[in-house]
Order: C-alpha cells, then structure tokens, then sequence
C-alpha cells in the first residue's frame, strides 16, 4: 500500500466519527458519484433532487487514478457514494470497503448476475469491468441504483421512477441503432481492434469480434508479442482500421499501423473511441447516451467498406 494511500485510510478512520455537513445543511444532497459514465447514469435517476459531482474529471482513467485530499474532502462530505465496483476504482477499493464503515454508498455492480460478468481468470480483479458497453447490462445496473436509491431517499421514489422509465426508454432505441449497425458491420466480416480490452461487453451483447492491444487494465505495456499477434489479426480480417482511445496514449497503436504498412496491409488509426470516461460537459460524448452514440457511429464510418 502506497504512503498516500495509507494516510488516506488512517484520516478516513480518524474522523469516521466526525461526518460533514449533511444535507439538511445543504439546498440538496451531495451524491458523488466515482467517474463521468456513473455521474451522469445517477444524475439521469435522481434528476434535480440533488447535486451529482464525478469524482474522476473527464478524460481521466479510472484504472490509474489516486486517491487524493480533494478525494478525500469530496468522499466524507458527501450524502452518498456511489461506484462502478468490479476493480474498476482498483486503487480505491480499499479506501471504499473503510468508507462502508461510516458513509451510505451503493455498489452499482451488485445489480449485475454473476453470469453476466466476463472474467479473464478466477480472480478476483479478473472480472472485466467495463459493463457499461452492454446496454442491458448498463440499464441493470441502474436499474439496481434506482432501487437503492429510493431505499436511501423512499420520499423520491416516484420521481426517480418516472426519470427511470424515460431514461431507460433512450437506452433502449439506443441499443436497438446498435444491433442494426453492428449487424451490418457483420455482414462485412468486419471486426474491431481497439487499444485496451474496454469493449468485449461490446462484442459479446452484439455479436462483433473485438482485439485489443492491451489487456483489461491499461497499467501494463503492451510487448513486441502482443503488437505481432494484433498484426497478423489485422492481415487475416483484411482490417481497414484501428481504433486509439481517449485516455490512452496512441503511440502503441501507431507502431501496429506502421508495422501492418511494412506487410503491405494499409489501415487506418481512428477514433479517438471514448472508454472509460466522458468527454467534457456540453460535447456530443458528455453524456452516456451521447458517447455511446459517438463511439457507435466511428465505429461504423470507419470500418463500412
């Protein structure tokens, strides 16, 4: 455990006796949610009842973020916690299981079957995080929030049942734009290959074959092995293009691009896809919708013969 990270833990059990302000001190509650996806999930639910923050600015990576005073200050004020779970927060997971001992949080990953989840060995942090690819998964999820929700605030819940059904009336036309353009993608024996392996949710809900450089996490470097291996992928699918990422570093997919060149396979370096975090506020990839529409239509453009 970093030293950081250890007198982290150390404040958090200091003054667990000492909460904030709560929210009667507040014109609302304070919901801080830990990334942009699950802000904006939240703040669709809960609508103007109360103020959701993101912990995690946009365009950073939750796989390598660090747990600072800001964090710190932000977690202990706030009326509720709420986080992705599945080792996405990897650095934070100990930080939430302190948390639980004095703060109402909600585990949106404890809305998803155990089936449903997509594990790379029988470890724990394994499991494949990034479920909000699956648009059905992702509506579980929430679905699972609303539900907690309105255990914690019950004079909401026909506010957050109303937003609900709206909301999750979007992520189903949503989905349905998706099955019918992957569909035709597949109809083109296109595949996708992308930076890190942020979309086999992806894939698998849709039925669209996904290679990435890297694996789950984006804490290790991608070797000369794996940069071969993505080569020979790229040669046999006669691919037009792949796929860099926003809180990613291109550099490595650029070496694949060049060394598909020297075997006399062309393809294109696009995107960038936006993975494990939103765009800026007011862009057309800063809500959940919008950048799952976004990465949708990039997808598609680029890889139509």
């Amino acid at each position: 455990m970093s030293r950081a990270l250890t007198f982290f833990l150390f404040v958090l059990l200091l003054f667990g006796a000492c909460k904030p302000a709560s929210d009667t001190q507040r014109e609302k509650p304070l919901i801080v949610a830990t990334t942009s996806i699950l802000a904006d999930g939240i703040q669709n639910l809960v609508g103007e009842k109360a103020e959701v923050i993101a912990l995690m600015p946009a365009g950073v990576d939750p796989h390598l973020y660090k747990a600072s005073v800001r964090d710190l200050d932000l977690l202990t004020s706030a009326d509720l916690v709420v986080y992705h779970g599945l080792y996405l927060e990897g650095k934070m997971t100990e930080i939430f299981e302190k948390l639980t001992l004095r703060q109402n949080l909600i585990d949106v990953s404890d809305g998803i079957p155990q089936t449903d989840l997509i594990r790379s060995g029988p470890e724990a942090h394994s499991v494949d995080p990034h479920i909000w690819f699956d648009i059905n998964l992702w509506s579980k999820a929430l679905t699972h929030a609303s539900k907690e929700l309105i255990q914690w605030k019950p004079e909401w819940k026909s506010i957050i049942e109303s937003n609900s059904e709206v909301y999750f009336q979007k992520l189903k036309n949503l989905e349905q734009e998706t099955r019918t353009k992957v569909n035709e993608l597949k109809s083109k024996n296109q595949v996708l290959v992308t930076a890190h392996d942020a979309f086999a949710y992806f894939g698998k809900a849709y039925g669209l074959e996904v290679y990435s450089l890297q694996g789950l996490s984006t804490l290790s470097e991608p070797g000369l092995r794996d940069l071969t291996e993505l080569i020979q992928i790229i040669q046999e699918h006669q691919v037009k293009a792949i796929f860099a990422e926003q809180t990613i570093s291109p550099k490595a997919l650029k070496a694949v691009a060049n060394g598909a060149a020297e075997k006399n396979q062309l393809v294109q370096l696009a995107g960038p896809l936006y993975t494990d975090s939103l765009d800026a506020p007011d862009t057309p990839a800063g809500t959940y919708l919008g950048m799952f529409s976004t990465n949708l239509n990039i997808i598609y453009q680029n890889l139509l013969p």
